[in-house]
């Protein structure tokens, strides 16, 4: 059985900043890939960035240079760096993870809400 949990969501105010955790545990042999998208009623999950187990990132154009994505490979951990928020970021947030329990599942936490307003 494998869990995702995220952390750090909240409310911020536009042009500040908020850093996402994620987290996976139980049986995992190793995780590929660890990844963040997010979704608004008016839209389907975009995907956001993602990072390899050998620690190269690609991003969505949407977010490059704005959003870093990294991650803790010791603590099975992934994190978001989200600078120069805008309204329109307003979006609850997913971590998803390719791991590796014996067969490859992707496995998807359930969300973490994130509101930029003034």
């Amino acid at each position: 059985q494998v869990q995702i949990v995220e952390s750090g969501g909240g409310l911020v105010q536009p042009g500040e900043s908020l850093r996402l955790s994620c987290t996976a545990s139980g049986t995992i042999l190793n995780i590929q890939y660890m990844a963040w998208y997010r979704q608004t009623p008016q839209k389907q999950r975009e995907f956001l960035a993602r990072i390899s187990a050998a620690d190269i990132p690609h991003y969505a154009d949407s977010v490059k240079g704005r959003f870093t994505i990294s991650r803790d490979a010791a603590k099975n951990a992934a994190f978001l760096q989200m600078n120069s928020l805008k309204p329109e970021d307003t979006a609850v947030y997913y971590c998803s993870a390719d791991i590796n329990t014996g067969t490859v599942g992707r496995y998807w936490g359930q969300g973490i809400q994130v509101t930029v307003s003034s």
